[in-house]
């Protein structure tokens, strides 16, 4: 394969960690809409779509610590950090590219390299999901699943009712991101590219960056 116009941005831990966590989502996702409304879906019994919640959880929670494991050991977790000197800058550069500049032709102002991954709005929203909402989504679930065993918890963070509220807030939340994350990864040099990078670890390489961009990043010169 002619990797030539192309570049490693995605390693191969990430790639495997991404499509774990995707499919984990999806049916948590399925057996959570189950669970919640179990007098008017019908996808799966009531206890089969509980078994199925609480294996998967656990499956994404593991996952969730490989992630945090590698991003802090290797020292990439500041790719989740935004700079706030250029922030809002680069993030209003970008909602204008996601809202109009895409459909003119307009070339993506953010410019993307192993060491540069996401664009401002992405960092923000990542790293409130990974490092806030996730977390309290994992955290909601576990006392979900014993209650009893973590009574003393649940009570000072205001009952079970809270906990289940937080939960099913988040449910709904991470629901949403999924539709939104898919269709913003459509919008690459063709509609495909940014799908096929997570499983080759190649993203297209191109030279139209501005010139702004190109001296805060040396690397693309």
């Amino acid at each position: 394969m002619n990797h030539d116009n192309q570049i490693y941005v995605h390693p191969a831990p990430v790639r495997i960690w991404h499509w774990i966590n995707a499919f984990g989502f999806i049916i948590l996702i399925f057996t959570g809409f189950q669970i919640r409304y179990a007098d008017i879906l019908n996808l799966l019994p009531l206890q089969n779509a509980i078994t199925v919640h609480n294996y998967v959880g656990f499956a994404v929670i593991f996952n969730y610590f490989l992630w945090l494991i590698y991003y802090i050991g290797s020292g990439k977790i500041r790719i989740y950090i935004p700079d706030l000197r250029t922030f809002v800058s680069k993030a209003i550069k970008q909602m204008k590219y996601y809202g109009y500049g895409y459909f003119k032709g307009d070339p993506n102002p953010h410019a993307m390299t192993p060491e540069n991954k996401f664009n401002a709005p992405q960092q923000k929203a990542y790293l409130a999901i990974m490092l806030i909402l996730l977390p309290a989504q994992m955290i909601s679930g576990v006392f979900l699943w014993k209650i009893k065993g973590y009574q003393d918890y649940i009570n000072i963070l205001g009952g079970i009712k809270v906990i289940d509220t937080i939960h099913v807030l988040l449910f709904f939340i991470f629901t949403s991101f999924i539709f939104v994350h898919c269709y913003l990864a459509t919008l690459g040099h063709t509609p495909t590219a940014h799908f096929k990078a997570m499983f080759t670890g190649f993203e297209d390489h191109h030279e139209e960056h501005d010139e702004e961009e190109i001296l805060e990043n040396p690397q693309l010169n």
